[in-house]
């Protein structure tokens, strides 16, 4: 940016010019002191002191609005503003009305100096201040009227003016947060959708590998076939991965209970799957959800379970929160020696969390069950186990 908000620091000299050049064009008002100075008949000394004054009242309000935005102590603004404020009731005394319109600009350094629980009493404090003198020197009542709401509206805008651009900037660093979580939460997305694509697709090819290194010796055509779908799931794993990162892969239960089918197969697991596996009715996020939780069970039961035999439910329940969608996978395995939830679980769980459901997983009598639950829509058939 080239250029310096309302009561903000400027940064760089360019910004300083800026805010000189403007700040320098509401001093054009002070037309009337100088010409007080030229042709008021004032003597030599007056003048001389006039013209000092006037250069030290410009100065020292011109290093108030460039400090402004500076932490600083605010008595110390308070009182560089009573010098401020004292140096014009002495130049008003001392020369005339003429030099009232100073209060105009204290009100207006008040406003864009101190914090707004100061402004408001020193804004009114500096026009009571104006008020006052006003009515006390010779020919001060006329220029009341023309000065007294000036400073008033003028002080008050400036304060108001400081807080739109300090809330300006609390905006924009809030949007700024919103958006590095954001980015947080896509990371931690794409993590979990891979670990999961491939944490899934290299068991697989990892299994089916060791079957046709064992089957080479005696069987080359099994082996082939093993080599086949070899080929096949890591070229389907590399669309995966790329429709993961893009973002567009939405999983589907069909898809993935055909899949589930293969590799329990193919580890030697007797499987009990759905007979129907294509419910209707149920939002996306919700299927997305439940196929994820297939993935990631089935590929546990492969890689860690030992389980000779794996059975699949998928069924409809009605619950006081309205129907769900229910998917429990059992198995008669171990469930594997980790003392806790892996990351799949707890991926997992984050990702049933966002599509409104619940997930329950633990050792049962037999083996280990995961029972993943999503609100469902209208009732439809989804199919019993097999």
């Amino acid at each position: 940016m080239s250029g310096v908000g309302i009561g903000q620091r400027p940064q760089n000299r360019r910004q300083r010019a800026v805010k000189a050049l403007w700040t320098g064009i509401w001093l054009v008002y002070l037309g009337a002191p100088v010409g007080d100075l030229l042709n008021g008949g004032h003597g030599a000394a007056a003048r001389i002191l006039g013209w000092m004054g006037l250069a030290a009242f410009v100065a020292w309000y011109m290093v108030l609005i460039f400090r402004t935005g500076r932490v600083e102590r605010n008595a110390l603004v308070a009182g560089s503003l009573a010098v401020l404020a004292a140096q014009s009731t002495l130049l008003v005394l001392c020369l005339g009305r003429e030099w009232l319109v100073l209060f105009v600009y204290v009100a207006i350094a008040s406003g864009a100096a101190l914090p707004p629980r100061l402004a408001r009493w020193t804004i009114p404090g500096t026009c009571a201040l104006l008020s006052a003198l006003a009515l006390t020197v010779p020919g001060g009542r006329p220029y009341l009227g023309g000065l007294l709401i000036p400073a008033l509206l003028g002080g008050f805008a400036m304060t108001g003016v400081r807080e739109l651009i300090r809330t300006t900037i609390a905006l924009r660093e809030a949007r700024a947060t919103v958006a590095q979580l954001a980015a947080n939460e896509e990371r931690l997305r794409l993590a979990r959708d891979l670990h999961d694509l491939l944490g899934h697709s290299l068991s697989l090819i990892t299994l089916k590998s060791e079957l046709a290194g064992r089957m080479l010796p005696d069987h080359p055509d099994k082996a082939a076939q093993q080599v086949a779908d070899i080929e096949k799931v890591s070229r389907q794993a590399l669309v995966d991965v790329r429709e993961a990162v893009t973002g567009y892969r939405r999983p589907r239960l069909a898809a993935e209970l055909a899949g589930a089918q293969v590799a329990l197969t193919a580890a030697g697991v007797t499987a009990e799957l759905p007979a129907e596996s294509d419910p209707t009715g149920i939002p996306e996020e919700s299927e997305s959800a439940l196929a994820w939780a297939l993935r990631e069970a089935v590929t546990n039961v492969v890689r860690h379970s030992g389980a000779r035999r794996c059975t699949v439910e998928l069924r409809r329940c009605q619950t006081l929160d309205g129907p769900v969608l229910e998917l429990c996978v059992e198995d008669n395995g171990s469930g594997g020696s980790g003392g806790g939830p892996g990351n799949g679980l707890t991926g997992l769980t984050e990702r049933l969390h966002k599509a409104g459901g619940t997930l329950e997983a633990g050792r049962v009598r037999h083996g280990f069950r995961l029972v993943a639950r999503v609100p469902a829509g209208p009732a439809a058939d989804v199919g019993s186990p097999a």
